[in-house]
């Protein structure tokens, strides 16, 4: 298996190898060009998600659309990057735009159910993210191969129990543990969130071993956007578990 190999859809494989050596010396992708990045998409996001939020406390009705709109815009551009990688310059943005109204809409959702959970889930994903950054950093967790084998059938299997979840809610039927307050179903958001921040370890490491590789610069757009792809995976379900917590 590559050494590339990475569980986000977005940093897969062959990503990186495809590139290798493609780009002049003076423009090729940099660690800290991905930084940078990512701290841009983050601060869009953010921007993003707060306009949600306060359209929404001053028209309600507008939270379903931006929701909706949202995740569904964001996934369309998230599929046309996936296949278009040199337009990361532009659509990355656009999907911190379209992630960003959803996030809003939804974390006030959550608000209004359980006041000051969303300042808590927002703290405790910036607290993981800098944790992971130590741990990968200082080499306390090393990204060997049997790591990533276990860290992507993970995800994949989490991955695999959504979609069956979404499907079946369409014929009425809820799939258990997603949604459940009982200890089990809070065991299950748990280990979700102890997955999602595992991914971070992978994204950390992609990145830095395809910086070594002579890609084009605009991949550190590309790879901004799929460290954010598993930052708003991770804080949906710290949201989650905080709330299935807060009902007990």
């Amino acid at each position: 298996m590559s050494l590339f190999k990475s569980s986000n859809p977005a940093l897969k494989s062959s990503t990186f190898e495809q590139m290798a050596g493609t780009a002049y010396d003076s423009d090729v992708m940099t660690m800290q060009g991905a930084i940078n990045k990512s701290a841009t998409l983050l601060i869009i996001l953010v921007a993003a998600a707060g306009l949600s939020w306060f359209a929404m406390l001053s028209n309600t009705a507008l939270g379903f659309p931006m929701m909706i709109g949202g995740v569904f815009g964001g996934l369309l551009v998230g599929i046309v990057l996936t296949f278009k990688k040199e337009w990361a310059p532009f659509l990355a943005p656009a999907y911190a735009v379209l992630e960003g109204l959803a996030l809003g809409a939804i974390s006030l959702l959550y608000e209004h159910a359980f006041s000051g959970l969303v300042s808590t889930a927002i703290v405790l994903t910036i607290a993981v993210f800098a944790v992971m950054l130590f741990l990968y950093a200082t080499r306390i967790i090393e990204v060997t191969q049997k790591f990533r084998m276990i860290v992507v059938a993970a995800t994949a299997g989490i991955a695999v129990f959504y979609l069956l979840a979404f499907v079946l809610r369409f014929f009425d039927i809820e799939m258990p543990l997603i949604h459940e307050t009982s200890t089990i179903g809070i065991v299950f958001s748990l280990i979700v969130v102890v997955v999602a921040a595992l991914n971070l370890a992978l994204d950390f490491d992609f990145i830095e071993q395809g910086a070594h590789q002579g890609v084009p610069k605009y991949m550190e757009w590309y790879s901004a956007f799929g460290l954010l792809l598993t930052l708003v995976w991770l804080y949906l379900e710290i949201l989650r578990l905080l709330s299935k917590l807060r009902s007990r």
